[in-house]
């Protein structure tokens, strides 16, 4: 009898050591050596990154797998001795927690859970209400918290738009040094498959970013469109060191599935991710650390948004808008505090609507041609140069020219999240149509 398996991991790395997709990666070998059928590629969900608890990318994985029930239900023992090895268990802040569901279809109310997981705050007692509820197995590891990002990778269905990472990993004896490979096969291979892929190079900064700087496994990832193109792409890339084993990944990475509109600015809650919609209220002001920041209102409140020094040249669009522009300010909402109010701290902004924006110019000389000053308040203006006096002359109002445009603003892309959707994605969603596996997916 044929059985199948939603496997959901979370929480198994710390700012020292591990990776969740590696993790994953181990597993993906040994499921296929038992001779289980994969589903769909391993998922890779990115949560609410705004959660103060979380690690680097708060990603959870999840694998759907299906087989002879004997085999299935081995398969506990095999994830759990995996994640005690590789999970990071002696660090305070890693709780790892596993769910199985052993179902073909995903109860709805699973989706709706990791729905809530991409923008809200989730407790551990929903996650284990709905596990109790639908009879799936968890599995808590120390405080266990990792069992909510486990339940919301087996919802997160990724129907919707989503995109795919070809990530590599690198031996133990390299993990901790300096990541080697030949950055012109980077550009080669960006420009080759720029359509397809993203976030691989910052032109503008001249920066590689498909590898990561931190000490986890990870060697080199690719992001992009389809299975194919990644995969191509990455074996393009030439690695300076041995590669351990690489996985494609589907993912809601590059999606902005963590942003939701809200109405008004007083709806506005902390740690959530938000969209909302404003009139700019205070001129863009720079603080301590080169951090720029102003405030938008609306007709429930205002709320402070902050472009911190790493976006670099995009704070030098935020300083640009002037009082009574209207913007869309993107981004996740920092609590207040006694040093600062809440704040949203800026991932993109959509600028709506520019004010015209004026000057004062001083009036010209009637029979010189150059600028006439001001004798003082209700004396008229006097030309230093010939002498003349005009006591009606009043100062010339201008409209300068804006430079600034309408329309969406990023940030460079080293200083954009996971989920934060490029603007070279904008017309690439996906509408959810499933692709089936291609071969080879996986490697060992």
């Amino acid at each position: 009898m044929k059985r199948f398996l939603h496997i959901g991991i979370d929480d198994t790395d710390s700012p020292r050591k591990g990776c969740t997709t590696y993790i994953a990666a181990l597993l993906v070998e040994k499921l296929n050596q038992m001779n289980l059928k994969f589903i769909d590629y391993p998922h890779l969900v990115r949560l609410n990154p705004n959660v103060p608890w979380k690690t680097r990318g708060n990603g959870a994985i999840c694998l759907r797998v299906y087989g002879e029930e004997e085999t299935v239900r081995r398969v506990r023992d095999v994830a759990i001795e995996i994640v005690e090895r590789e999970a990071d268990l002696k660090y305070s802040g890693t709780d790892p927690g596993m769910v199985l569901y052993y179902e073909e279809t995903v109860p709805s109310e699973f989706q709706s859970f990791a729905e809530r997981t991409m923008h809200d705050i989730v407790s551990s007692d929903d996650a284990l209400g709905l596990i109790r509820k639908f009879r799936a197995e968890a599995f808590a590891f120390k405080e266990g918290r990792g069992v909510v990002g486990a339940l919301a990778a087996i919802g997160s269905s990724l129907q919707g738009d989503h995109t795919y990472e070809f990530i590599t990993y690198r031996t133990p004896k390299n993990r901790g040094t300096p990541r080697k490979v030949d950055a012109d096969s980077v550009l080669r291979m960006n420009e080759k498959f720029d359509s397809l892929t993203f976030n691989n190079v910052d032109l503008e900064n001249g920066r590689v970013l498909i590898a990561p700087r931190g000490p986890d496994p990870v060697f080199y990832g690719i992001r992009g469109e389809n299975p194919r193109a990644v995969r191509e792409a990455g074996e393009l890339v030439k690695p300076l060191e041995e590669v351990e084993r690489w996985v494609i990944f589907k993912t809601n990475q590059g999606t902005d599935a963590h942003l939701r509109k809200v109405l008004k600015i007083s709806q506005i809650q902390p740690y959530r991710p938000v969209i909302i919609k404003g009139e700019v209220s205070s001129k863009p002001r720079t603080i301590p650390g080169r951090h720029v920041i102003f405030s938008i209102i609306d007709e429930s409140g205002s709320v402070d948004c902050a472009a911190y020094e790493p976006t670099k040249k995009f704070r030098n669009t935020v300083r640009k808008l002037i009082l009574g522009d209207l913007i869309e300010a993107h981004g996740g909402v920092r609590p207040a505090s006694s040093t600062h109010p809440l704040t949203i701290n800026l991932e993109k902004i959509n600028i709506i609507h520019l004010v015209p924006k004026f000057t004062l110019r001083s009036p010209i000389c009637e029979k010189c041609g150059k600028s006439i000053k001001s004798m003082g308040k209700d004396k008229g203006y006097r030309c230093k140069r010939c002498g003349f006096r005009d006591r009606e002359a009043e100062k010339i109002v201008i409209e300068s020219k804006r430079n600034i445009s309408l329309g969406l603003h990023v940030p460079p892309l080293r200083a954009q999240r996971h989920l934060t959707k490029p603007l070279s994605r904008y017309g690439k969603e996906k509408t959810g149509v499933a692709l089936e596996l291609e071969e080879p997916w996986h490697k060992p």
